[in-house]
This record gives structure tokens, sequence and C-alpha cells, in this order.
């Protein structure tokens, strides 16, 4: 795994700065601690940083095609490398290394932008192809690995693994995006394809950009979406059978490398699964890690041992303590923009402790969205149910009179939080789901922004992600859809960022077999009913797994990768909290309404309200504001 950086003059040929470009590089040395490389010429610079995986001998980048005039630099690994490089050896391609990076440069030679249609794995690259001129970037298909661009006001383009890369440049303005605000205090993370800076955005998963010089910028290409093309003719034990075969081998594909490897344990159902699968693929016992929590309402630690004492891995546990909320600033950094998953904090942790004894981490993330783990998907299709019995011109007024006048119950089972239902009830498909998912929904974020704020939106709304997104679904399925939705914003702008920042920070490449695109196209076919059955979620993978893990472990409530936050934040998080949310930052901001924040502040201090999600958000950004913002402004200004 690696870190990537490049500046690329879009209508001349430049001399590139080399103390600038080797800056925006080792901004990114934890990401590659092993070596570094830069390559310049024209118009043209290249920065690599490399975590050794794979060939550690002759695998340094950036790296040539035979006569020089193709060179790539990549993050990431292709797990189908050796089939390919027999293939472009068939067709009189000559390799001087053994390592997935050649592969790269020889398929684009081969296959031109087609080039990332043949490749099975997690990337972001950049190829530079001197005689056509042109520059090439690509991500992969589920966003595993992530990649930066910015065009800025002096013609250039520059781009990085990470946000912290292109702030080195001072040219990048540092202004932030009102919308990517919004979008951040609905989501908890800024979706693709914005970042929280107005001149910089993110490469969508599965998007291509060619730069060709002295062309204006295109608009990135898809080359790959995720089909949901059901297939009603599969039975439930030939699926079952099946899904274990594509596992096995999607995990197995991930195993190679040349340095120690392991796998994340949490006691789930998915982490469990890829553990299972690789102790029977292994001849040495799988390195496992696992965090704990003093509150046993989040404590999955048990259910970890039992499958390490199962499968007798070399497992390794750590406890995170109230105190870790020190790491507040430190992840703000981290992440390079405001970022309000608070699983960050165990993530981190975890990740710390599997690189005391492994460089390669097999995960079990993607299984939540792509067989509907997540309990949210049962209460939409309740909801779509009812929404289907009345028209909209009849539910909007009666649902929406109505969850007005109930009461808000925080504390209540979810059965019994009615205003919610109301409130999704009055609402379209995919205005509801929203409304389900938001941290700040349309009504707190009315009263969280001041008035110059909201005008600043121009009536942007963040629900628009989702509607952007659902026009493009593939299928009208109601739980394929919001599946769909998930796939293409909760996981890349959550869930893989949380992973890869924490990881990298390390120096940790983390694998993610549930996410092979070619076992994801196979999961969207399946039917519904198979993913979701009556309250049974991932209900086919827990069938197929009754020979591999415990039915206790199997049918047991989800609990999830969560921290005891409302806990936290009446206890040692409670002081930090209110200096924090009251201080001079987020006042000085022009952003937010102070006497919203102070109500949300006193209403959960006094046990009336769970507002710990709301209250974590504004704590990130003001960590943001104050590590990152503030930071860069200062940058900037010493450079002028």
């Amino acid at each position: 795994m690696c870190g990537i950086v490049g500046i690329f003059d879009l209508y001349g040929k430049d001399a590139i700065d080399q103390s600038l470009l080797n800056k925006m590089n080792q901004s990114q040395l934890h990401r590659g601690p092993d070596e570094g490389g830069l390559h310049l010429e024209p118009g043209i610079g290249l920065g690599h940083r490399r975590l050794s995986i794979i060939d550690l001998a002759s695998g340094q980048q950036p790296l040539f095609n035979e006569d020089g005039s193709v060179v790539v630099v990549f993050n990431g690994e292709i797990y189908n490398f050796k089939a390919l490089m027999q293939q472009l050896a068939q067709a009189g391609h000559r390799f001087r290394t053994h390592s997935d990076t050649e592969v790269i440069v020889h398929a684009w030679e081969q296959w031109g932008e087609r080039c990332v249609e043949h490749f099975r794995g997690m990337f972001a690259f950049a190829i530079w192809d001197r005689n056509q001129q042109t520059l090439f970037l690509a991500r992969d298909r589920l966003g595993v690995k992530p990649l930066y661009y910015a065009q800025l006001g002096n013609g250039k383009l520059i781009f990085g693994s990470e946000l912290k890369a292109l702030l080195a440049d001072p040219d990048l303005l540092r202004e932030l995006d009102p919308l990517a605000i919004e979008d951040y205090f609905a989501y908890g993370y800024v979706p693709e394809p914005r970042t929280i800076f107005k001149q910089a955005r993110k490469l969508a998963p599965g998007h291509a950009l060619c730069l060709r010089r002295a062309q204006a910028l295109p608009l990135p290409k898809p080359y790959w979406d995720i089909p949901f093309q059901l297939d009603s003719t599969i039975s439930e034990a030939q699926a079952g059978d099946e899904l274990i075969a594509r596992l096995r081998e999607a995990v197995e594909i991930r195993l190679v490398a040349e340095v120690p490897l392991g796998a994340f344990l949490s006691g789930g159902v998915d982490s469990s699964a890829v553990v299972a699968m690789m102790a029977q693929s292994m001849d040495a016992p799988v390195n496992t890690c696992s965090i704990s929590f003093g509150d046993p309402n989040f404590n999955e630690a048990g259910y970890a041992e039992m499958v390490a004492r199962r499968y007798r891995t070399e497992h390794h546990a750590q406890q995170v303590e109230q105190h870790e909320v020190d790491l507040i600033d430190q992840l703000a950094r981290l992440y390079d923009e405001p970022f309000a998953d608070s699983s960050a904090l165990p993530t981190y942790r975890v990740c710390q402790l599997a690189r005391q004894r492994v460089t390669v981490a097999l995960s079990g993330d993607g299984g939540d969205e792509n067989l509907a783990g997540y309990r949210r998907y049962r209460w939409h299709l309740h909801e779509e149910r009812l929404r289907a019995m009345l028209p909209m011109s009849v539910r909007r007024p009666l649902f929406g009179m109505m969850g007005k006048i109930y009461p808000k119950a925080d504390w209540a089972p979810k059965p019994l939080r009615a205003k919610t239902t109301f409130e999704a009830l009055a609402r379209d498909s995919v205005a509801a789901y929203f409304h389900g998912i938001s941290i700040f929904n349309d009504a707190m974020r009315e009263r969280l922004f001041r008035p110059h704020f909201r005008r600043s939106l121009n009536q942007y709304r963040a629900v628009e992600v989702l509607h952007r997104h659902a026009r493009a679904c593939p299928t009208e399925d109601p739980l394929s859809r919001v599946q769909y939705l998930d796939l293409k914003t909760y996981l890349p702008g959550d869930i893989l960022t949380k992973v890869d920042r924490a990881s990298m920070a390390h120096g940790l490449e983390v694998r993610v077999p549930l996410l092979d695109h070619q076992l994801v196209e196979w999961m969207s076919s399946l039917p519904a009913d198979l993913k979701l059955r009556g309250t049974e979620g991932k209900y086919l993978l827990k069938k197929a797994l009754l020979p591999y893990l415990p039915q206790e472990l199997l049918y047991r409530k989800k609990m999830g990768f969560a921290v005891p936050l409302a806990t936290w934040m009446r206890g040692p998080l409670r002081l930090r909290l209110q200096h924090a949310l009251m201080g001079k930052t987020l006042q000085q901001s022009g952003i937010f309404n102070m006497d919203y924040v102070q109500q949300l502040l006193a209403q959960h201090q006094s046990g009336r309200h769970d507002h710990s999600s709301a209250l974590w958000t504004l704590l990130m950004f003001e960590s943001f504001l104050r590590t990152v913002l503030e930071q860069a402004l200062a940058s900037e200004q010493a450079a002028a």
C-alpha cells in the first residue's frame, strides 16, 4: 500500500517545482514508510511513497515501460496480476519485475483507458504517457483506495492520495465549500465528489479522469457500476453454496504477500466469516486482532474470542478506555476534513494493534451493504409498504401533521419512536431514507445554521446526494435501491475512508474480500428475500455459515462497531465538549446558531435527549477548524 502525488501543467510544459513535489510526497510518509521516489520531466511531476508488500526487491516506483515513455505511480493491489502478466507477455510485452505495478503500465499500452476494466483489486493510480501527452487517473470500483485532485488558478492540476498532499501546495485555495458543510452535518462525512474545500475534488469510485495537454479539464467518466440484475432462478441451497465458494476465493486471492498477514476480528458475522475462510486456506495460524470496551452494551470481545478458539488463531485484544477521546485532534489531522464516525477511535487502535504483528490485515467491511445487514433496511421496507398504501397527496399532510405533534422519544425502543416514522411516511422513498440516516435532519440543520450561511447554500439540500444516485440506480426493487445508495455514499465516504486513514497512519494495508467487485456483482443479483427475510438481515450468509461459525454468534443481536458516546459525553468528555462547542472556534466561524448548540448540549447533559451523534459531529468540525484549517491558512499566509 502506498501514497501517490502529482503535478501536471495542463496547458504548457513549465518546469515542475521539485521541492513542492517532494513536500507533497513527504506529507504522506505514513502511507509508505519503506521507500520514496520522484519523476520529473517538462510539465509533469509524479511522486510515490511505498509500503512494500509484493516484489520487495524490485517493485520501486515510479515505474516505467521498456523505453521510459510510460510511467505509473500506484496505490493498491491488483490481485489478478499474474494472469494479466501472462496475457500481456503473450501479446509481446516484456516485464522486468514481478510486481503488480508493472502490469498497469503494459495494460495501458495494450488497452488504453479500458485497462481499468481488466483489473481485479483495489487501486488508485496515475499514468503519464509522454508520446500521447496524456495523464490518466483512475480509482477502483468500490472506492477502497482514495484519490484527490484540484485544478489550480495557475493552470496546474495537482493530485494525491490524501487531502494533506494538496494542502502542501500554497496555491490551493483554503476556502470552505458551504455545500460540503451542509452535506457533512447531514451525513457525518463529505460524500464524493466534493471535499470540504471548494477547489478540491475526490475522484469518485469506479471513475477515471483522462487529461490531455492543452485541453480543458474533462469530467470524470464512470467505467463500472453495480448491476443489480436480479436472478430469480437461483435456489436458496445453490445460492448458499455459491456464496461460500465465492467468498473463499475472494479471501484466498488476498492472501498473496511477502510480509506477515492477519485479520481484524470484531466478533461480528462478517469479520468472523473472513477469519473462518482464512483459517482453512492458511498453513500457519491466523493473526487476529480485536478491540473491546468496558461497557457491556458495546463489547463484542467474547464473540471474537469464541471464533479465535474455534480456529486456533493467534488472537490479540485491547480495550479502548474513556481517555481515548484525547485522540480527537489527532484524528482530525488524519482525515484532513471533518469526519464524524466515532468508530474511527477503535479503528485507529485496532490498526495500531495489528501493525505490531502484521503488515497486511483482512477486514469484513462491506457485508452489511451487500447483504442487507443494517437494521435500517428492515425499517425502510416496513415504511415502504405503508407508503404504497396511500398517495403522497394524502400522506404528506396527514403524517406531516402527526410528526409535528408527536413527542420526540429518544429513550424509547424503535417501534415506539412514532415521530420518526410519521416524518418518514410524509416523504418520498429517497427523502425518507435520508431522514432516517441523517445526523442533523432538515429541521435540525435549519436551526443549526445562521441565516446568512443558509442563504449561501442557494437552496441546496444534502438530500440531493441521494437523489443523484437514485436517478442512476439500475433497479426499482426497494431493498436493492437503498443498498445501492449506501454502496455509493456511506461505504466509500465513511467506512472505507475511516479504514484507509486509520490503517495507513500505521503503515498497515487492509484488504477487503467482501468488496471484491466480482463478488459484489454476484451478490447484487440475489433476490431480496435471500438478503433480508422477515427481521433477519444477511439471511443467506448466516445460513451458509452455520457449518463454520457458532449459531449463537450468527443469530445474536447486531451490535456494530460503535463507542459509548452518550455515556462518555456525560462523563470524561463533558468538560472537553463544553469548552470546544462553546469556545471561540465555532463562534467565530460565523456558521452556527450558538444558542441552538447550547440547547443541544444542555438537553444531552440533562439526560432528556440523546444528542451524542450530533454533538460529536460538531466536536469533530471544531477540531477540523482548529487543527487543519487554521494551520492550512497559516501556511498559505506564510507562503504569501
